[in-house]
C-alpha cells in the first residue's frame, strides 16, 4: 500500500476552493478574491480545475464526483465550502465550516470524512458582516459562535469511499439526525466533466448521459466509458442533467451559450425553475437527486458506484466490498502503529494522516497560456503583461501535488511541501520521493536554479529546506526497505537541488560575505520591518535566519554527496565543496554584531537580523525571535567510521582546516575510544549553544506549556522598539491571531507555536545529543533544578506539542473554549490540525485544515524506537 498503485489514478484531488485563485484570475487589478468570489463560483465554469465538498476524481480531473445539499431553507445548494476572503475575515481569509477528515489509507483504497451540516438556513450573512465588523485584535467569529448547532439541530453527514478493484469506487453517504425532530434533507451526489473544451478551437467535448439501467453514462475519449450508479433501496432518485457552462444571463446579463448552465439544479430545487434542467437527459453535469426526510437522531444511508464496468447488480456486494475495505485500512495502520499503546494516540495519528491524503489535489496551470489568454476567450487586460509571475513562462503543471490546505491554501507552496513529505514518507514513501522530484522537474524549477515558491508569487523565496526534506525521506524508505535506499531518488534530487543552492549564492548574497538576504522566508510578519519590501537603494536586512538555512542547505548538501560517495567516489570532490561553503558561512556568522559584520550578538547570547544602510552602519534588529533559534538547525556529525571509507575528502577537510586554522576554531571534536574522532559542524560552539537553549528552554521566554513559541514572551512586557529614518517600528508579543496589516494580515509569527520550527528543534536537538551525550545537560526548563540531557529535552517537546491534540478531561487544547467542540460526544473526538497554536493557551489559529505541515505530529507521535528513519 506504500507504492503507486493503480488505484492512485482516482482520489481526493479536487480543490475545495477554486475561486478566489491566482489561476482563476484574469483581472485588471489582479485582486484574485473579488474576480471570482464565492456567490459567482455556482454559476461560473472555471479554467483551470474544480471545487466540490468531499471531491473525488481521477488524476487528470476529467471526471469529478462531490456531494451537493440542501436543507430546504439555505439560500443555494450548498455545493461548495463557504468562507470568507482576505479582505472579509478580520484575520484574513476563513473556512467558514465544520468538516473533519476521518480516514484514508494512501492507494486511496479506502478514505472517510465528515461534514457538519445546519438544519437552519446557513448564516453567510451574519458570518460575513460579524468578522467585517471585529478588528484585528478580536477573535473569529465562527460557524459555531452562530448557534447554529445548538439543541444538535444539524446532520452529520459522512462520506466513504472504497476501490475494491481499479477503475471501481463505492461510494457511501451516511446522513445522521442529531436533533429530536425530523427534518427535511436534499442530498445530490454530483457527477460532472471538467470543462477543458471552451477554451481552444475544435476541442473535443465529452458527455454524459442517461443509461439503460437508469445510470448516469459517461463518454470520454481518454479516460473512457464510466457509469454512476445511484441505489434506490431508501428512495428512487432523479437524475438530473445540465452543462458545466457558465450563466453569462445571470452574471453579466449576456447570452448563454447553452440552454443548460451551471447552477442549474440550484435554479430547479431552490428556485423552483423547471426549465433550467436538460430534459433530454445529457450534457456535462449530472446529478442523482434524494429527497429525504431524516427521522429524530436517526440515519439514512445512500450507496453509489462509479465503475468502469458496467454491472448488473451494483449493490449486491457493496456492503461486503465496502467493509473488506475498511478492514484492510485497519490492518495497515495497525502496521504502522506497532508500539503505540495510547488509543488517543492512535486515532489522533490516524486523522492527521487522512488529512494528508484528503489534502492531496490536481494543480493546473499554465503560465504563458495564462498570461496571454485563450484563443477562444476575451484577451486578458493588458495589466496582464506587468502582472505576477511572468518570469515564470516555463512553468506548466497538470500534476496530483499535496496542498497545504485544500481551502484556505489550495496552491502548492515549495516549503510546505517538504514538510509534507516527512510525515508522507511513514505512509508512502514511493509518493513523498515523486513530490520532491516532481518540484524539481524541468517544468517547475527556473532555468535560473529557484524552485517555485507559490502562485501568488512563484519568485518569492521560501526557505531552502528541500535538501532536509529529501535525505531524511530517504533515510526513513531506506529503514522501510532494509537496504542501502533509493540512491537513483537522491542522486536525481540532488544534482537539481546544486542548481537551486547555487541561485541563492548568486541571487541572495548581495555583498559576496556569505551573509544572506531572503526576503520574509515565510515567516511573514516575525520582523518589525518588512523584509519583503524594497529597501531604500544601498540598504538591505542580513539576515539570521536567512545565512542559517543556507549554512543548513551546505550540509544538507554535504550529507547527501557523502552518502552518494560511499557509492561513487565522485561525490567526494562535491561533498568537499559544501563543507567548504558551510565553513565560510560558519565563519560569516560567527563574527560578532558588535564588530560591524556579523549576526551573533554576544551580550545577549542570540543571533539578530542587521540592517546594513547605505552608509555602512550597521543596525542589530534585537527583537528575540525564531529568527535567532533558526542557526540551531544548521548541525551536522560526521562519523569516524565514515571519514574513514572517503579518503579524499577526509584529506582535503584535513588540508582546509590545517591552511585555515582561523576556521578550524569553529568545528568541536568528540574522540571516541577505539573508534577515533567525531566530528560537530554546527553555528554554535557549546558555550553559544548553552546560552541559546537558556533562552529557548526558558518559559518567560520561548518555551510554552505545548513547545516552542516564535517569539519571546519576555517582548509582552517589554515591546520591541526601532526608530530609524523618523519611522517608529514596534513588535510585541502576540499569541494568538495577528493583529499586524503585514502581508494581509492573515498569518503570525509574533507568538503562536509553528509545528515545523518545533519538528526541526526537536530533531536537531536529537542530533546534537548523538554528539554531545548524556554529558551536556540543560535546565528544564530554565532556572529549574531538572536538568535534562538534549535527547530529553526533545523527546519534553514532543510531548508538549501532542497534548495540543489530546483529550485530558474533557479539554482538548486545539478545541479552545468552543463548548461543543470539547464537551458533545458529536464533535469531541473529532481532531482538526491548524495552521499554528496559541503559544500560552494551545488554542489552534490560523488555516483548520492545515494538515500538511502540521502533519508532522503523526511523526513525533510515533516510538522512537520502532519509527523508520
Amino acid at each position: 500500500m506504500g507504492d503507486y498503485s493503480a488505484k492512485q489514478k482516482w482520489g481526493p484531488y479536487l480543490s475545495e476552493r477554486q475561486w478566489g485563485t491566482v489561476r482563476e484570475d484574469y483581472s485588471v487589478d489582479g485582486n484574485a478574491w473579488n474576480y471570482l468570489p464565492h456567490e459567482q463560483a455556482r454559476s461560473r465554469t472555471y479554467r483551470w480545475g474544480e471545487d466540490g465538498i468531499a471531491g473525488w476524481s481521477d488524476d487528470r480531473q476529467r471526471l469529478c464526483l462531490a456531494l451537493a445539499l440542501w436543507n430546504g431553507r439555505d439560500v443555494m445548494l450548498k455545493e461548495r465550502l463557504y468562507g470568507l476572503t482576505n479582505e472579509e475575515g478580520n484575520h484574513g481569509e476563513d473556512v467558514k465550516e465544520l468538516y473533519y477528515y476521518l480516514d484514508a489509507t494512501p492507494d486511496h483504497s479506502y478514505l472517510k470524512m465528515l461534514y457538519k451540516y445546519p438544519q437552519a438556513a446557513f448564516p453567510y450573512q451574519q458570518l460575513l458582516d460579524e468578522n467585517r465588523r471585529r478588528t484585528r485584535k478580536q477573535p473569529e467569529y465562527e460557524l459555531v459562535d452562530t448557534g447554529i448547532f445548538n439543541q444538535s439541530r444539524y446532520f452529520d453527514v459522512f462520506v466513504e469511499y472504497a476501490q475494491p478493484q481499479e477503475n471501481d469506487t463505492l461510494m457511501l453517504i451516511t446522513i445522521c439526525n442529531r436533533g429530536d425532530e425530523a427534518a427535511p434533507l436534499h442530498v445530490l451526489p454530483q457527477l460532472w466533466l471538467r470543462n477543458t473544451w471552451n477554451w481552444t478551437y475544435d476541442a473535443y467535448k465529452p458527455d454524459l448521459g442517461k443509461s439503460d439501467q437508469a445510470a448516469i453514462e459517461v463518454h470520454h475519449s481518454t479516460l473512457g466509458l464510466y457509469y454512476l450508479y445511484a441505489d434506490d433501496t431508501v428512495c428512487k432518485p432523479k437524475l438530473l442533467f445540465t452543462n458545466n457552462e457558465t450563466n453569462n444571463e445571470k452574471l453579466w446579463d449576456t447570452s448563454n451559450t447553452s440552454a443548460y448552465v451551471k447552477d442549474a439544479f440550484h435554479e430547479y430545487i431552490v428556485s423552483g425553475k423547471t426549465q433550467a434542467i436538460n430534459p433530454e437527459q445529457t450534457g456535462t453535469k449530472a446529478a442523482a437527486w434524494y429527497q429525504l426526510n431524516v427521522p429524530a437522531q436517526g440515519t439514512i444511508e445512500l450507496r453509489l458506484r462509479l465503475s468502469r464496468h458496467e454491472q448488473l447488480k451494483p449493490f449486491a456486494d457493496f456492503d461486503t466490498a465496502l467493509q473488506r475495505q475498511r478492514e484492510a485500512a485497519d490492518e495497515f495502520y495497525a502496521g504502522i502503529q506497532v508500539g503505540m499503546d495510547d488509543s488517543e494516540h492512535r486515532i489522533i495519528q490516524r486523522q492527521a494522516f487522512a488529512g494528508m491524503i484528503w489534502n492531496k489535489q490536481f494543480y493546473h496551470l499554465d503560465v504563458p497560456v495564462w498570461i496571454k489568454g485563450d484563443e477562444t476567450q476575451i484577451a486578458p487586460p493588458p495589466t496582464r503583461a506587468h502582472g505576477r509571475n511572468l518570469d515564470w513562462t516555463h512553468l506548466n503543471t497538470a500534476d496530483v501535488l499535496s496542498m497545504p490546505d485544500k481551502w484556505e491554501y489550495p496552491w502548492f507552496a515549495s516549503w510546505d511541501l517538504a514538510f509534507h513529505c516527512i510525515s508522507f514518507a511513514l505512509i508512502d514513501a514511493g509518493f513523498a520521493k515523486k513530490q520532491l522530484l516532481l518540484l524539481t522537474r524541468e517544468w517547475y524549477l527556473h532555468p535560473n536554479g529557484q524552485l517555485p515558491a507559490y502562485e501568488w508569487n512563484f519568485s518569492d523565496a521560501n526557505p531552502p529546506v528541500h535538501a532536509w526534506a529529501a535525505y531524511r525521506v530517504f533515510q526513513i524508505d531506506r529503514k522501510q526497505r532494509g537496504d542501502s535506499g533509493d540512491l537513483n531518488f537522491l542522486e536525481r534530487v540532488f544534482h537539481k537541488l546544486m542548481l537551486n543552492f547555487t541561485w541563492w549564492v548568486n541571487r541572495r548574497d548581495l555583498h559576496g560575505l556569505n551573509i544572506f538576504q531572503g526576503g520574509f522566508l515565510g515567516l511573514d510578519n516575525i520582523s518589525a520591518i518588512e523584509r519583503n519590501k524594497a529597501l531604500p537603494p544601498g540598504d538591505c536586512i542580513n539576515q539570521a535566519d536567512g545565512t542559517a538555512w543556507m549554512a543548513m542547505y551546505a550540509l544538507n548538501l554535504m550529507r547527501i554527496a557523502l552518502e552518494l560517495a560511499m557509492h561513487d567516489k565522485v561525490y567526494e570532490d562535491i561533498a568537499t565543496k559544501f563543507f567548504e561553503h558551510f565553513m565560510q558561512i560558519a565563519e560569516a556568522m560567527d563574527r560578532k554584531i558588535n564588530d560591524g559584520n556579523g549576526l551573533w550578538d554576544d551580550m545577549d547570547g542570540f543571533f539578530y537580523d542587521v540592517l546594513k544602510l547605505h552608509d555602512r552602519q550597521s543596525v542589530p534588529i534585537r527583537l528575540r525571535s525564531i529568527v535567532g533559534v533558526i542557526p540551531l538547525f544548521a548541525a551536522e556529525t560526521l562519523e569516524p567510521e565514515e571519514l574513514a571509507k572517503l579518503p579524499d575528502f577526509s584529506s582535503r577537510m584535513r588540508w582546509y582546516l590545517n591552511h585555515r586554522p582561523d576556521m578550524a576554531s569553529l568545528l568541536s571534536y568528540a574522540y571516541k575510544p577505539g573508534r577515533g574522532e567525531r566530528r560537530l559542524l554546527s553555528l554554535l560552539r557549546r558555550s553559544r549553544l548553552e546560552r541559546l537553549l537558556k533562552r529557548l528552554l526558558d518559559e518567560n521566554e520561548f518555551l510554552s506549556p505545548y513547545g516552542i513559541r516564535s517569539l519571546s514572551k519576555a517582548h509582552a512586557a517589554e515591546p520591541f522598539h526601532l526608530q530609524l529614518d523618523g519611522q517608529y517600528y514596534d513588535v510585541h508579543y502576540t499569541p494568538g491571531e495577528s493583529d499586524s496589516d503585514q502581508l494581509g494580515g492573515n498569518s503570525n509569527w509574533r507568538g503562536p507555536i509553528w509545528l515545523p520550527i518545533n519538528f526541526l528543534i526537536i530533531e536537531t536537538l536529537q542530533r546534537l545529543h548523538h554528539y554531545f551525550g548524556d554529558s551536556f545537560k540543560m535546565a528544564y526548563p530554565t532556572g529549574s533544578t531538572s536538568m535534562l540531557t538534549l535527547d530529553e529535552v526533545a523527546t519534553e517537546l514532543s510531548h508538549q506539542l501532542i497534548k495540543l491534540f489530546v483529550n485530558d478531561h474533557n479539554h482538548r487544547p486545539v478545541n479552545g473554549d468552543q463548548s461543543p467542540l470539547q464537551l458533545d460526544a458529536n464533535f469531541c473526538n473529532y481532531v482538526l490540525f491548524y495552521e499554528y497554536f496559541h503559544g500560552d493557551t494551545g488554542r489552534g489559529c490560523g488555516a483548520s485544515h492545515q494538515t500538511g505541515w502540521t502533519g508532522l505530529i503523526a511523526k513525533l507521535m510515533m516510538p522512537r524506537e520502532k519509527a523508520p528513519g
